[in-house]
This record gives C-alpha cells, structure tokens and sequence, in this order.
C-alpha cells in the first residue's frame, strides 16, 4: 500500500486579533483541502502572536517600567485559553474530562472547538503554534487537531529561550509524548520541538526514542543556520521534518505592538508624549519614574460559530505610541543561503497559493534594496523584523521545498508529497534511539514521560 501524503508548512504571521488569525487559519486550511494537502502546519505562536521587538519594560536586569507591564496585559489579553489547568491536566483535558464552567457548554475561550471544526470541514490535520494562557502564565505550545477525533495532544514549550522566559512559563517534559494516527492508510508517529528545542540533544534524543516519523519544527528563528539545523535533524532521526516560519514587516506587527491605531481613551498617562521625544525615555522608565494608569473594564467581544457556539474574546487595545519601545528596537536583518532549486522535484514540491492572483516567489540570496529612512529603516517600516525561512526535509537530510524567503500570507503553503516507507528505508544504516545507540552502555530518562514507541 502506497505510503505517500502531502505535507504542507503555512508561512503565515499572525493579525491584529485572534479572530481574525483563526480566520485566516481556516482559509489557508481550505485552500490546503483543495489541494488534497493531508497536513498542514502553522508557525511558533501563531495564535496569540511572538512579540518580536518587544521589550515589555526590561531594559535592565532587576527593572519592570510600567509601559511594559502594559505591554503584556495586551500579550495576556490575546493568549488563547484552552480550557487546560496551569499544571496541565494530560488525558483528561484531551478527552474532555474536567469539570465544565457553570452553564458552560465547554472550557476556555472557544478556540479548541474552533479549531476542532475547522479541521473537521476540510479534512486537513492542523498542526498549530499558540500561546496559550491558563491561570496566570502564558505558554508557547502546539495542539494536534485531528479531522476525525479533534484534539489528539497538546504540548508546552519545555525552555523558552533568552527572554522569552520573561513572558513564557517552562511546560512539563511529560508534554514531549509523540501523537499517533493514520491518514490514509499511512500510520504518522509525530511530535514537535519548538524553536530552539530542536538545539537540546537530549530532548531531540527524547523524540527520537518513541520512533517518530514526521517532526515538526514551528519557529520564529529566521537565521541561515536554522536550514542546517534542520537537515540534521532529518538525517539524525530519519524521519521527514516540516518548519513554519512566520515572514513579518514591521509595519505588519500586531496592531498592539505596532500602535498603529489610536491610543484607548481609557488610558491616562501623564507626560508621556514629553518623554517619547528623548532619546533617553527608556532610561528614565528604567531608574523608577512612576506613572499613574486609570481604572479599566475588561472589554470583549462575541462571535458566534456555525455551530452556534458563543466565542469571547478578549479586546486587544493598542499601546499608545507613548508607551511602545518598539521604535527604538534597531531592524533585525539576516542574510540567507541560495536555495538549490535542481534539488526540488517539480512533480512533488510545490509553493500553492493561498489566494488566487498570487504569482510565485522563489528564494532570495539577499534581502532586495529598499529606500532607506533617515533612521537607518526601510521606508514606512516595509523592513522585514522575521523574513520567514520554512521548510520541508526528508529523513537523508535532503531539502526537499524551502527554505522560503520573503514571502508572505499572499504566498501560500510549502508543500511536498512524501512516501514515509523512505524512514524505514533510512534505518537501513542508522537509527539513533536503536541499533546504533549502543543502548547497554548509553541511556536516558525523562521525568513523566514514557521513551518507548507509542501504540
């Protein structure tokens, strides 16, 4: 029996507002079923959003400026709830068995169902980055949506790394347990490392273990290395690897980060429009200048789903220019390697556009010239803060589609047909949780998880 399915990576970003991200996850998901794409995934963070630029008010080790606890009162705000408890409850949260709210049809906010629908109308596996808050932390995690049986496992990012650890709590090993399934007849053992976890030997180690054979990598890491760390990967587990990478211009951050919409009236900030002349605002913040912010009702807003479910959502309300730091944030630029275009078979890889009038982009060597500000930007912020990087690489380490340069939401899916039986075909001469481990002298143990294959 054939062992072939399409994988595809969404270089999507995220938008103002959850609402509309789920919007446009479902439109890329349905353009992914009329390509009889078998699964998809979406980048690190994607709902909820990566704060890049951010400083949320630590510009010195021991110092919280009020502009940042701000800051991420908006980050908390767009954070999904899914219903799960801060220790994470397992099982019982994937098979629906803790206690509903009172007059409640389901937990959290609304965005599991959402997603569990989505999945369910177009037939497409959805594997989704998010930040999910439960208590009073957020963690940057992955949640497995299946067509037939909705939520198959969910996972918390184990290490944030750098500052990230500032806004993101550390998930639980236990988390790292692969997800099984069959699409098609093709038996899947996958799991996620996200980010920088895939530089963690002991954790890719932990994957390897349980026999995974489709490894997926959302990112925010834009850098020519992540290409070569992804092909290690690849060829080290022997299985398929899928990496979303979000593409992003400044001008396109979420409107909260950006402030490129009028500050809420119901925030009143004395002599910060003075302060956001200097060039040293952010130092007087940090030595403990002290601001007074009025009281405010929590404002939300209702969607009602087809299958008349009633979905809150938290407002997100801007930042006012006075309190965002992420003017003074110097552009991030990266250069990126050449894409070895005879290395992709036209008759499997393919870039899909997600709306129609969309011509195809290859990858660039360099970022193209743009004018320049006086301020050392491009012009009206056109500057790209994370130019995207996606890919998908077979189990010899082989690039087989990406990584994608530049190209945005307009610039549709990565996608590849594969034949999983080549995993197999790779154990031939290596398999590193196996034959060549040298398991009687080498071993490993990870708190709450099991390392065998899963059923």
């Amino acid at each position: 029996m054939p062992q072939k399915l399409k994988l595809a990576s969404a270089q999507s970003r995220t938008l103002d507002t959850t609402v509309e991200t789920l919007k446009a996850l479902e439109q890329t998901t349905k353009t992914a079923a009329q390509q009889d794409i078998d699964l998809v995934l979406f980048p690190e963070a994607y709902l909820g959003g990566y704060p890049r630029t951010c400083t949320f008010g630590n510009n010195a080790v021991g110092a919280r400026a009020p502009e940042g606890r701000e800051q991420f009162l908006q980050y908390f705000r767009a954070a999904v709830d899914l219903g799960d408890t801060p220790q994470g409850a397992g099982d019982d949260w994937i098979n629906k068995n803790l206690p509903l709210p009172r007059d409640e049809k389901y937990r959290g906010d609304g965005t599991r169902e959402e997603l569990e629908r989505i999945a369910r109308e177009t037939g497409v596996f959805i594997v989704v980055g998010l930040v999910e808050r439960a208590g009073g932390t957020l963690y940057c995690g992955v949640v497995y949506v299946c067509p037939h049986y909705g939520v198959l496992g969910k996972r918390r990012k184990v290490m944030p790394t750098a500052t990230e650890r500032l806004i993101w709590g550390q998930g639980s090993p236990s988390t790292l347990k692969a997800v099984t399934t069959k699409i098609k007849g093709v038996k899947l053992c996958m799991a996620a490392a996200i980010c920088w976890e895939n530089y963690m030997p002991l954790l890719r180690y932990s994957l390897y273990s349980q026999n995974v054979n489709l490894w997926l990598a959302p990112t925010a890491d834009a850098r020519d290395t992540w290409k070569g760390l992804m092909t290690t990967v690849g060829c080290e587990g022997r299985c398929f690897v899928i990496s979303a990478n979000q593409c992003v211009r400044r001008k396109n951050l979420p409107e909260w980060i950006n402030n490129t919409g009028q500050a809420s009236a119901a925030w009143t900030t004395q002599g910060s429009n003075e302060e956001s002349k200097t060039n040293n605002s952010t130092q007087a913040h940090v030595l403990g200048e002290q601001r007074h912010h009025g009281s405010r009702r929590r404002r939300s807003t209702i969607t009602l789903t087809e299958d008349r479910h009633e979905i809150c959502w938290p407002a997100v309300e801007p930042i006012p220019e006075s309190l965002s730091n992420g003017s003074n944030i110097p552009p991030r630029v990266d250069n990126s390697s050449a894409i070895d275009e005879d290395s992709i078979s036209p008759s499997t890889c393919t870039i899909l556009p997600q709306k129609p009038n969309f011509k195809s982009h290859t990858s660039r060597s360099s970022p193209p010239s743009r004018p320049r500000s006086p301020t050392g930007g491009s012009a009206a912020g056109d500057e790209f803060v994370c130019r995207g990087g996606s890919c998908i690489v077979s189990p010899m380490g082989e690039a087989l589609a990406g990584p994608l340069w530049e190209v945005e939401d307009g610039g549709g899916l990565l996608v590849c047909e594969v034949d999983f039986d080549d995993c197999e075909r790779g154990r031939l001469d290596l398999d590193v949780a196996g034959s060549y481990s040298r398991m009687d002298s080498f071993h490993l143990t990870v708190d709450g998880l099991d390392l065998n294959p899963p059923p």
